[in-house]
């Protein structure tokens, strides 16, 4: 019975956006300069930065701030404006329960 309970909330509450949300949001007319596709495949492929911060400039998205690949997670969030609107790209490296080094890169809108 939880279980059930569990699927009808899950169902309510995680549910697709309309779709006129996601055309909206796709034709909102910023571009993103070339720098930011560069720097993300340097994250995701040479892994040269352990995280990116872009930031909207005018009618653009542009990089921020590069993270070393030696930063962490606080070094990450401390680099984050307190009171402006960021994207960012995180490259998290972890161990799982069977001692296999993964990685996943997170997308985070601050």
């Amino acid at each position: 019975m939880f279980d059930d309970d569990i699927a009808t909330v899950v169902a309510t509450v995680i549910r697709a956006p309309p779709k006129d949300f996601i055309l909206a949001n796709a034709a909102s007319g910023t571009a993103v300069q070339d720098e930011c596709k560069l720097k993300f495949l340097e994250l995701k492929a040479k892994r040269n930065h352990r995280y990116l911060i872009f930031r909207i400039e005018g009618q653009q998205v542009a990089v921020d701030k590069l993270g070393s690949p030696g930063d962490t997670y606080d070094d990450f969030t401390a680099a984050l404006p307190a009171i402006e609107c960021r994207y960012a790209v995180y490259d998290f490296d972890f161990t799982t329960d069977e001692n296999v080094q993964k990685s996943k890169i997170y997308f985070i809108a601050w």
